[in-house]
């Protein structure tokens, strides 16, 4: 998670470049006070368990100012929790795919977004996918979920918005990747890191 915040600190301004095209351009600025929570929940961690710490920064999160992307980043990273007994004391691959899959189905619960929605489903959904279908070694599981989320970020450009602010854009989205998939990406990726 520490990957995390510092791959959404970095980005912050492209982020909102890509917001900025057919949306509010606040993207990478809320992105960015998503990152400071994560920091300051990774410094206050304690004894927490992996579950509790999961659930605490996803209920912190869902309170961030900033359009749809808080109440959706933080469903999503409490949903890493949402499977978890409170016992773990760390993640082997039965575990970590089973908190991809808990991921995607917390985030369901609140979009009925799709692959090919140009939302940040367009590279969750493949990422959880292929972190499925990856052999049981936790490098494999999250190389093939970070090549599958970059995948969906890239194949967002060829879309159009069906969410959002953007919608009213119609074809006109085409070509630019959608800033909700591009920062999941950089999740996906920091999490791998």
């Amino acid at each position: 998670m520490t990957h995390v915040a510092t791959l959404f600190t970095a980005n912050i301004q492209e982020l909102s470049d890509i917001d900025a095209r057919f949306g509010d351009g606040d993207h990478g600025i809320t992105v960015g006070k998503i990152a400071d929570l994560i920091t300051a929940h990774i410094a206050n961690v304690g004894d927490k368990s992996i579950k509790d710490f999961f659930g605490d920064l996803g209920t912190a999160i869902v309170n961030v100012k900033g359009g749809s992307a808080g109440p959706l980043y933080g469903t999503m990273i409490g949903g890493l929790g949402e499977c978890l007994t409170g016992d773990e004391t760390e993640i082997d691959a039965t575990t970590l795919k089973a908190m991809f899959a808990s991921m995607q189905e917390e985030l369901g619960f609140i979009s009925n977004a799709k692959v090919g929605d140009k939302t940040m489903m367009d590279s969750l959904i493949p990422a959880v996918e292929a972190a499925q279908g990856a052999p049981d070694d936790i490098a494999a599981i999250f190389a093939a979920a970070t090549a599958a989320a970059d995948a969906g970020c890239k194949a967002s450009e060829g879309f159009v918005s069906k969410f959002g602010r953007a919608r009213s854009y119609k074809e006109q989205t085409i070509g630019t990747p959608d800033a909700g998939a591009a920062s999941t990406a950089l999740f996906i990726k920091g999490l791998a890191q």
